[in-house]
């Protein structure tokens, strides 16, 4: 079944059970948010609490929502275009080797992944000086 035909159909039962609006459904199922347009931040937020995965499916996602699904399970950061210096270190205090997911990490981010564990520096594409030194100096060669 194609998405669309599977939106009409979830549409359609909306229509006959309020109940049962697709905005209602993405409170149970979060992946739902892909099938309406233009959702509002509380819906957004609903999508991501009921499964962090879905900010895959949210066109431009606020501060405020990516941080809900990165807190909630820091490797959705990977879905996440451009997120915040806030947002990636939500998810790099968590789990450090998650920058990699992170273009251009800014030097904050390098510093505190690093800092959690040397070896993340293999994931990160330019290091700063302040981040080799601090590999450095934690008896990690580079």
């Amino acid at each position: 079944m194609e998405n669309n035909q599977f939106k009409n159909i979830l549409t359609k039962i909306g229509e006959v059970n309020p109940e049962y609006s697709l905005d209602k459904q993405v409170y149970n199922n979060g992946e739902l948010i892909k099938f309406i347009d233009n959702p509002s931040e509380e819906l957004q937020l609903a999508a991501v609490r009921s499964n962090s995965y879905s900010i895959q499916y949210i066109k431009n996602p606020t501060e405020r929502v990516q941080l809900a699904a990165v807190k909630k399970v820091p490797d959705s950061i990977r879905y996440i275009k451009n997120p915040s210096e806030r947002v990636q270190l939500a998810a790099v205090e968590k789990l450090s080797f998650l920058i990699q997911y992170i273009k251009n990490p800014t030097e904050r981010v390098q510093l505190t992944a690093v800092n959690k564990d040397p070896r993340t520096i293999i994931h990160i594409k330019n290091p700063t000086q302040r981040v080799i030194q601090l590999v450095r100096s934690k008896g990690v060669r580079i």
